[in-house]
C-alpha cells in the first residue's frame, strides 16, 4: 500500500480529509460525507504501514512523540500533489490517522462563500478578532483569507502561530513569518511572548488554548496590534463565555473589563450540506458595539444572543438567522437547517 499514490489519486478527486483506521479501508470525506475506497479493512499492521510512510513524507519526521505520549499533529509536502495536515495518534493499541488536504494556492473568498463582509476584517488596525467553531468547520481556511487579504492589501510584517501550520503565505505587501508550535516553538505562550518583540503589525494564533496564552494575546490587542484567533466552541457568545471561563472566578472582573476594551468581532461558523451537493458556510457575526462592550463589562452575556437578533444594522447577523436565509433561498432543507441550529425551537415556525 502506497501512502503517495493514494494520497496523490485522493487529492485529484478533491476530498477533503482522509481517514486511515484499523478495520476499516482508507476513508475519505467529500462534501460532509465520509465514504471507503474498494477493499478490505486494514489490519493495524497495514495502518502502520500507512502511517510509516507519511512520516518519511515529512522530511523523515521521528515518530518518537507519537509512541510516547499517544498523538502527534504536523504538515508536509508531497512535490506537485498537495499540502497535507496530519493528526496520528493511537486508538485500541494502534496508530491511526486523519489527513486533512490543504492546497498549494489559497482559493479566493468568493469561491469558498466567504462573504466580502468577513474579509473586510482585513481592513482593521488594531484589537482582538475570534473564530469560532467545531473542528473541520473551516476556521482557519476564512483566517488565512484574511491573512492573504492583508498579505496582498497591506505594508506589514504578519507573525503567525500555528500547530501545524496549514496554508503557506508568501512574502508580498507584508512581511509574513510563520512558526510552528513544536517545531519553531516550544508552545503558543512562550511563542506570543517572542512574537511581542518582533514587531509585527498583525499576530495570527492558531488557537487560544489556555489562560495564559488568553492574557498574552489580550496585551497583544491593547498594545496596539490587530490579533486574530480560534476557539472550539460554537456560536459567538459561546466564544466569550468560554474565553472568560478559561480564568477563575477572582480574575474574571478584570479579564471582562480588558476583553471588553479590545473585542473587535467574534465570528462563528459552520459548514451545512447543500440540497444539489457540496458544502455552503454558515456564519453568525457579533460587532463590538457600546451595547455589547457593556454587556461583556457587566457579566451579563446571556443578554448578547438578543442584541445580535437585533442589530442587523450594525452589521451582525445570528447563526439561526443565517440558517433561514439559506433555507428560504433553497439551498439547504430544513432537517439541515434545524440540525445546525443553536435555538432549533426558533426556527421551526417557518417551516
Amino acid at each position: 500500500m502506497q501512502a503517495q499514490e493514494i494520497l496523490t489519486d485522493l487529492v485529484k478527486s478533491r476530498v477533503n480529509d482522509i481517514f486511515c483506521i484499523a478495520g476499516s479501508p482508507i476513508s475519505y470525506r467529500q462534501d460532509n460525507q465520509i465514504m471507503s475506497l474498494d477493499g478490505d479493512g486494514l489490519s493495524p499492521d497495514r495502518t502502520y504501514e500507512f502511517i510509516s510512510q507519511i512520516y518519511q513524507l515529512a522530511n523523515e519526521r521521528s515518530m518518537e512523540r507519537l509512541l510516547a505520549v499517544g498523538d502527534d499533529d504536523f504538515s508536509f509536502a508531497v512535490k506537485g500533489v498537495s499540502r497535507f495536515r496530519a493528526n496520528v495518534y493511537k486508538q485500541r493499541g494502534s496508530l491511526a490517522a486523519v489527513i486533512r488536504i490543504v492546497p498549494f494556492e489559497l482559493p479566493r473568498a468568493a469561491e469558498l462563500n466567504i462573504p466580502e463582509r468577513i474579509v473586510k476584517l482585513a481592513e482593521l488596525r488594531h484589537g482582538l478578532v475570534l473564530f469560532s467553531g467545531t473542528a473541520g468547520s473551516g476556521k482557519s481556511t476564512t483566517l488565512a483569507t484574511i491573512i492573504d487579504r492583508i498579505n496582498n492589501t497591506r505594508n506589514a510584517h504578519i507573525v503567525t502561530l500555528e500547530n501545524p501550520i496549514e496554508f503557506l503565505h508568501k512574502h508580498r505587501q507584508s512581511l509574513v513569518s510563520q512558526r510552528e508550535v513544536q517545531i519553531d516553538t516550544e508552545d503558543y505562550a512562550s511563542a506570543l511572548r517572542a512574537a511581542m518583540r518582533q514587531a509585527p503589525d498583525v499576530i495570527l494564533i492558531g488557537e487560544l488554548r489556555d489562560p495564559e496564552s488568553i492574557s498574552i494575546a489580550l496585551t497583544a490587542a491593547e498594545t496596539g496590534h490587530l490579533v486574530f484567533s480560534t476557539l472550539h466552541t460554537l456560536g459567538a457568545v459561546n466564544a466569550v463565555d468560554r474565553l472568560l471561563n478559561s480564568f477563575d472566578p477572582n480574575q474574571q472582573v478584570q479579564v471582562r473589563m480588558q476583553l471588553s476594551m479590545v473585542l473587535v468581532s467574534v465570528v462563528s461558523q459552520q459548514l451545512v450540506q447543500k440540497i444539489d451537493g457540496g458544502v455552503l458556510p454558515v456564519f453568525e457575526i457579533m460587532h463590538c458595539t457600546i451595547a455589547v462592550r457593556n454587556l461583556i463589562r457587566e457579566g451579563r452575556t446571556h443578554q448578547l444572543a438578543q442584541v445580535i437578533d437585533t442589530s442587523a444594522d450594525a452589521g451582525m447577523v445570528g447563526m439561526d438567522a443565517s440558517l433561514l436565509k439559506l433555507y428560504q433561498d433553497g439551498l439547504i432543507d430544513s432537517d439541515e437547517m434545524l440540525t445546525h441550529a443553536l435555538v432549533p425551537d426558533n426556527l421551526t415556525r417557518f417551516l
